[in-house]
């Protein structure tokens, strides 16, 4: 038994070794390529529609979704306190800072990136991306760089619009669920949010995104037994990046605070 765990064990280390470095080298092929000429605009716009235009439904639903449960909960919370006029400062702190940018990139990591993964993968057991390096273009150029470039421009504006839905919805219940007057929860919500609450919610995205499509696509490109494959490889991605997005953001918003103290002091 105790070898048996040994094995285990020493085979999923060598696996996180074979990720961390498979990740490195995507990462510095992306940073060499993206640099040099030929540029593709027309294939980022092109991903830009498909991880933005047609996430956009699903990112407004789950935002109004959570504002609207986060404003009950606290609501009826805090009201046992006498704090239920706070429910606007928390909630949209909470979601600017936090769960906007969390769970928009958790959706989007769903989607986009088994999608991102499946669509690769598919290429690569079929052999399109041998046959795009047989005519001497990049891979990396015609598939990776426009899906991570898209993915680095869309998710911070989804977040915007998805912190904008969230507290809306939050508003709604607030007024109709918990009596708050509407021009005293937008008055309270326009003086607790910062530009830097915003700022910080935005910059966590931008790390989210390049997690998203790099896994994504190291995934789809490392692909290997048919349909059953693309499977595997579309379940890994998904998983992989969204522990990546959740254990991150722990680390972005220590970061995060310590740069605000500095700048503070």
């Amino acid at each position: 038994m105790i070898q048996n765990f040994i094995e285990d064990f020493g085979t999923q280390v060598n696996t996180f070794l074979r990720f961390l470095g498979g990740i490195f080298f995507l990462t510095r092929d992306f940073c060499l390529d993206i640099r040099t000429r030929p540029f593709y605009p027309i294939l980022v716009i092109e991903q830009m529609y498909q991880i933005g235009i047609r996430s956009l439904s699903l990112v407004c639903a789950t935002a109004l979704s959570t504002g609207m449960v986060m404003a009950l909960q606290f609501g009826f919370g805090l009201e046992r306190f006498g704090g239920k006029y706070y429910v606007p400062k928390v909630v949209a702190l909470s979601l600017i800072r936090e769960l906007g940018p969390v769970f928009t990139s958790l959706m989007l990591a769903g989607r986009i990136g088994a999608g991102i993964t499946a669509e690769i993968g598919s290429m690569n057991v079929s052999q399109q991306i041998d046959a795009i390096r047989a005519l001497g273009t990049s891979p990396i150029k015609k598939i990776v760089i426009p899906r991570v470039l898209a993915c680095l421009i869309v998710l911070p504006m989804l977040t915007v619009i998805a912190n904008f839905v969230g507290i809306a919805g939050s508003l709604i219940i607030g007024v109709t669920e918990l009596g708050l007057d509407p021009y005293f929860y937008y008055q309270k919500v326009i003086y607790t949010i910062t530009i830097t609450d915003f700022v910080v919610g935005v910059a966590k995205t931008l790390f989210f995104a390049f997690f998203i499509s790099v896994v994504g696509c190291y995934y789809g490109l490392r692909t290997q037994g048919g349909t059953q494959g693309v499977g595997i490889a579309t379940t890994k991605s998904v998983v992989t990046s969204s522990i990546l997005i959740v254990i991150s953001d722990f680390f972005l918003t220590k970061l995060f605070w310590m740069v605000e103290k500095w700048l503070a002091s």
